[in-house]
Order: C-alpha cells, then sequence, then structure tokens
C-alpha cells in the first residue's frame, strides 16, 4: 500500500503511461525548468531526465502536473484520510456509519514513524557540485533545491514529536556561499522553523537541519500541509503514504528518512546570514536577494539509484497549483471546524495564492441586523488573518451565504459579481495599514511589511453592474484603453508610475476628482488603472494577477468622492486601485528566448515531447 520510495512511483507512472523518459542531453541551467513548464502547461506527463548534462544522477519533474496524478499517486490511501478526517470532525459519524471508518485504526498506527538502524540513504556519499545543479529562470541567483524538506527539531525539546518538515528554498550555489560547504535557506515568515531558529537564538548555539530530497512521495506533500500544531509532518506523510516512515538515526544527527533519494545534513548558525537569491518565484516575479540564514554542510548522503526531483515555479498556475488543489480537497472540510461559520475560503491560485482569498461566511445573528450590515462577518474575517498561513493575506473579500446559498468561491467572476452588487465602499472596507505580508510579495512598503484589506458584503443587490462602455466616457489627460474586465470592473490604462508616492499619486488623485458619485462611470464599481488594459482583459487570470500582485492596498486604493469619517476611509462612488507596476516592485519573470527555441526541438516529429507540446 503507497509507495516505499520514489523509484517505485515512478515505475507506477511509468507503466501506467503516465511518465515518459527523456534520453536527449538536457541542460540543467534554465533548460530542464523550462521544459518542465511547457509540459505542465500542456497538462503533460511527468518527466525523467535521463542525462542531465555534466550530472550523474537523473531527475524526475512534474510528478505533481496535474490533480488527477496527484490523487493517482494517493490513490491507495485517500479513503483512509478521509475517514481520519471524519473521524475529527464528528466522532459521533463511527456510531453511525461504522462501516466507513474500520481502516481508520489502521491509518493512525502508519503516523508513527519506525526508527531503523540502517537503510538505503546510507549506501553513498556525495558532494554540493555533484547534485543537480538546476537553475530554473535567467536571473535566478543560482541552483536551488525546488522540492526540499527541510527537517528540524526542537533545540528545547528534541524529538520527532517537537519536529517541523517544510518545503523551504534552498540555494545550492552562487553568491557569497563556499562551495562545496554552504547552502543558503531562505523561510518567510509564520514558517514552523523559524520557532526553532528563535529557540536556538535564545541558548545562543546552532541547530541542526537535515534537508530530504526525494523520498516517498508523502514526504514532499507532507512538507507543503499546512497542519496544526503539535502534528509532525512526519505523521502525516506515514498517512498519506499507507506505512510508517522508517527513520535511521545515527549518532549526533538528526534522523532522516531510510528510504529517501538525498539527505544534506549540516547546521545553522542562528546569528549567520548571507545574500540569498534572487529567484523566479511563484507570484511571477523574482523574489530578489536578501540576508538569510545559511547551512553549514557536513555530509551528504544518497541511496544507490537516487533521482532527483524538482519543479519550477513562475506566475501560477504552475505545478504547485496541484498541490494547493490537493490539500484543498483533504482539508477542506476541516475549515467551518477551525473557522465557525465560515463555509469556505479559497485562496485565489491565480493572484499568487497569498495575495488574495476569497470566502464565504454567515450572519447568523439576523435578528439584531436591522440594516443588514456586516457584524459577524467581520469578526470571522478576523478569525480567518489570525490563521496560520491564512494571516498572509492581503486582500480578503468574504460575502454572507445568507444572501446566496448557491455562491461558489470556486466561481471566482460569479463571486466578484455578488459582492459588487452589494458592498458599499462607505462602510465595507476594513484596511489594516501596517501589518505583515507574505514574504514573497514586494508590493509593500518593505520585506515583510505591507497592508491588507477585508471588503465585506451583505444584503440585498443594491445596483446593477455594466458590462459595456458609457457611451460618452471621458477621462483625464494619460489615462486611456478603456476595457472591461467582467460586468462591474472597469480597465483603465494609467501614465507609467515613475515616481511613486503611497496614497498621494498625483494622476490617480486626478482620476478620483474628474467624476462625482452620479456620473456614468460608477456603474463600474470597480476601476483597476493597470499599464495594459487589453493585457488584462484578455483572461480572467490576467487581472487577477496583475490587480492583486501589483497593489498595497492601504497605499495603493482610491475613490471617487473618498472621505474619512472617525479614522474610517470610504467613498461614495467608485472603488480606484492602482495595479500599475511600482519603481520598488520585482521584476516579472521572462522565459529566455534561445532556450524556448530549443524546447520546441522537443516537440517536433520523432521527438520525445511530440504531440505533448
Amino acid at each position: 500500500m503507497g509507495y516505499r520510495n520514489l523509484r517505485a512511483a515512478i515505475h507506477d507512472l511509468e507503466t501506467s503511461g503516465q511518465l515518459i523518459r527523456i534520453d536527449r542531453q538536457i541542460d540543467p541551467d534554465i533548460e530542464a525548468g523550462a521544459v518542465q513548464r511547457r509540459v505542465y502547461q500542456a497538462g503533460g506527463p511527468a518527466l525523467l531526465f535521463t542525462d542531465l548534462k555534466g550530472c550523474e544522477f537523473p531527475a524526475v519533474a512534474n510528478l505533481f502536473g496535474t490533480l488527477e496524478r496527484t490523487r493517482y499517486l494517493f490513490r491507495d490511501t485517500l479513503k483512509q484520510v478521509e475517514a481520519l478526517i471524519k473521524l475529527k470532525l464528528d466522532p459521533k459519524i463511527l456510531l453511525k456509519t461504522p462501516s466507513t471508518l474500520l481502516s481508520a485504526p489502521q491509518a493512525a498506527f502508519h503516523l508513527l514513524p519506525k526508527k531503523v538502524n540502517s537503510g538505503p540513504i546510507l549506501q553513498h556519499r556525495t558532494s554540493l557540485s555533484r547534485l543537480p545543479q538546476i537553475k530554473s529562470w535567467p536571473d535566478d541567483g543560482g541552483a536551488f533545491i525546488t522540492l526540499p524538506q527541510v527537517y528540524s527539531e526542537s533545540s528545547l525539546n528534541p524529538g520527532v514529536r517537537t519536529s517541523n518538515l517544510g518545503m523551504y528554498r534552498v540555494q545550492l550555489a552562487g553568491n557569497d556561499y563556499l562551495a562545496d560547504k554552504e547552502v543558503g535557506l531562505h523561510y518567510q515568515i509564520h514558517r514552523g522553523i523559524g520557532v526553532h531558529h528563535q529557540e536556538a537564538l535564545q541558548l545562543g548555539r546552532p541547530f541542526r537541519v537535515n534537508i530530504f530530497v526525494g523520498g516517498p512521495p508523502s514526504l514532499t506533500v507532507a512538507a507543503v500541509m499546512p497542519l496544526p500544531e503539535g502534528m509532525p509532518e512526519l505523521a502525516f506523510a506515514g498517512l498519506l503514504g499507507g506505512h510508517r516512515i522508517p527513520l535511521v538515526h545515527l549518532p549526533g544527527l538528526l534522523p532522516m528518512p531510510a528510504e529517501a533519494d538525498f539527505v544534506i545534513c549540516g547546521t545553522v548558525d542562528p546569528k549567520q546570514l548571507k545574500p540569498e537569491g534572487p529567484f523566479g518565484d511563484h507570484l511571477g516575479y523574482y523574489s530578489l536577494s536578501h540576508d538569510f540564514p545559511l547551512i553549514k554542510v557536513e555530509r551528504i548522503y544518497h541511496r544507490p539509484d537516487a533521482v532527483w526531483p524538482f519543479t519550477s515555479v513562475g506566475r501560477p498556475p504552475q505545478e504547485d497549483t496541484s498541490f494547493g488543489a490537493f490539500i484543498h480537497e483533504l482539508t477542506g472540510a476541516l475549515i467551518p471546524e477551525v473557522l465557525p461559520g465560515i463555509k469556505g475560503v479559497h485562496a485565489v491560485d491565480a493572484a499568487g495564492v497569498h495575495p488574495l482569498l476569497l470566502a464565504i461566511g454567515s450572519e447568523r445573528y439576523t435578528p439584531y441586523n436591522e440594516l443588514r450590515e456586516p457584524q459577524e462577518l467581520l469578526t470571522q474575517a478576523n478569525a480567518i488573518l489570525g490563521q496560520g498561513q491564512l494571516s498572509l493575506a492581503k486582500y480578503l473579500l468574504i460575502a454572507a451565504e445568507n444572501d446566496n446559498p448557491q455562491l461558489d468561491i470556486h466561481n471566482i467572476p460569479g463571486f466578484f459579481q455578488h459582492l459588487l452588487e452589494r458592498i458599499d465602499w462607505r462602510r465595507d472596507l476594513h484596511f489594516q495599514t501596517r501589518t505583515t505580508i507574505d514574504t514573497l510579495d514586494y508590493s509593500g512598503h518593505g520585506l515583510n511589511q505591507g497592508s491588507k484589506l477585508v471588503m465585506a458584503a451583505v444584503g440585498p443587490k443594491r445596483r446593477d453592474l455594466a458590462n459595456e462602455l458609457p457611451s460618452e466616457l471621458e477621462l483625464p489627460r494619460g489615462f486611456k484603453n478603456p476595457r472591461t474586465a467582467q460586468p462591474g470592473i472597469l480597465l483603465l490604462e494609467g501614465p507609467p508610475c515613475d515616481d511613486y508616492r503611497p496614497g498621494e499619486d498625483r494622476n490617480l488623485l486626478r482620476l478620483a476628482k474628474k467624476y462625482s458619485a452620479t456620473d456614468p462611470i460608477n456603474q463600474f464599481p470597480l476601476i483597476l488603472v493597470v499599464d495594459d488594459s487589453d493585457f488584462c482583459a484578455a483572461t480572467l487570470n490576467n487581472w487577477l494577477w496583475v490587480c492583486f500582485t501589483r497593489s498595497n492596498p492601504a497605499a495603493d486604493i482610491y475613490g471617487i468622492e473618498s472621505a474619512v469619517s472617525a479614522k474610517h476611509w470610504g467613498c461614495r462612488g467608485s472603488l480606484i486601485i492602482d495595479a500599475r507596476s511600482k519603481p520598488h516592485h520585482a521584476p516579472p519573470l521572462l522565459d529566455d528566448p534561445q532556450i524556448e527555441k530549443r524546447v520546441d526541438q522537443l516537440g517536433i516529429k520523432g521527438a520525445p515531447l511530440h504531440g505533448i507540446i
């Protein structure tokens, strides 16, 4: 049941026609990542690269490239996982339908890792420079491990029960790292390893870290799971993998999975930092170089038949989109249990995940809400923003199920239409003006620093939304090319933002003052000022990506007939979001044309990707 190691998963996928081999030599510098991205976009198979230029190890990519393939990898255990989740939701279900949970005790047994004395991982040693040096984007600072499982334990109370397994970025080479001795460790705020780092700082001593690469696929998924505090990721990996994870314990080292493909062992000096990055990241931009911790590498183990798994991230959707969809399937039913009154939360992948959350809540105390204003919705919004990774959200749009029981958070145009038909911009905007945002989001006023905005909509429909431009739409000087994104959302090209003035941009203020709240332009309650309105109007994903990755709510929102009352900002007319590129923004990711031509050649007749790309 389940796969004991990565080779078993690769063999199964190849046998079932879900993986192909690429025996042509592929350069790990840009080309391998470009191939993976192209095949992912085509909905293609997993890829086994048997001849990476300058490397002795094969590499596998796109393992989780479709939700269907991800489900297939864990088909033997999904019912058991669902059974335990149901038991967590409602223990009474065991009495109501015991037959559905017969496998639950066995599944629970798989939560416990087991100690072993040896394993394939111990059979060989290697060095950093001999590992696949995969660089995904032209301006990346060096080669990166893109599917690392970084394992750490509490220095105060060591052991698997206090462990953390997270997918934190690891830079193998480049910058100021000592060759074959150091790697960069980039982790974002609100990550479990941060607790272990803080403990080490308090104790004034280094802490150990192991980086697992490969192993059973369940380990990779566990490393990105938003698990409750106190539940080790290794336990979930056993549950999802259908077997107890065997761990090898060597004197002086942290445990390592016996069936891992590679394990890098080292220590982190909690006070030592070095520049890490740039790196092409999942928001669709480069995360720039900043000081982050580093790992001083002591040993690198690998199994005899080791395969290097990798992915490439970039503007969504990418392979990590399948991770998100799969995780939502596993955990979505827990949302109402963790957040009472919330019916569902959707982190919008096309907007970069963290920048935009859509949520459906409820107004259950209606006898005391004669004015039909957001009340309980605001309590629920605060609960969402206080919950784990959801706390990184920049925009949270929340609506009441009471007003439309059929409202679907995954129908993004429908959700926006529902909200824009009901929201009152004078009262329903709630800002947090100086707070934390995603480390990878450069729209704020500093690293990890920005603002948040809750838009809460409740009550009956209050306006009709326009889908056609007003016949005599007059725009201020410098604004042009109006387009509609969807009913109620207007796109305008604005003058380039060369001199950024947060909240006081002269052009945006001029646009807001051009109109009154009775002007026909207000049939579009949401106006997005962008650099290229044709690009944004072309697809739903385009305007979502531009709007929510290129704006900082407190600094980039304006409004027609805006006013402040008792420190509450609102507007009578349309809300305006400045979604232009700003001077401080990180550069977007662009493919290398020459590399893309080489990838094209893999798709011609007789080539390995013919009929796929």
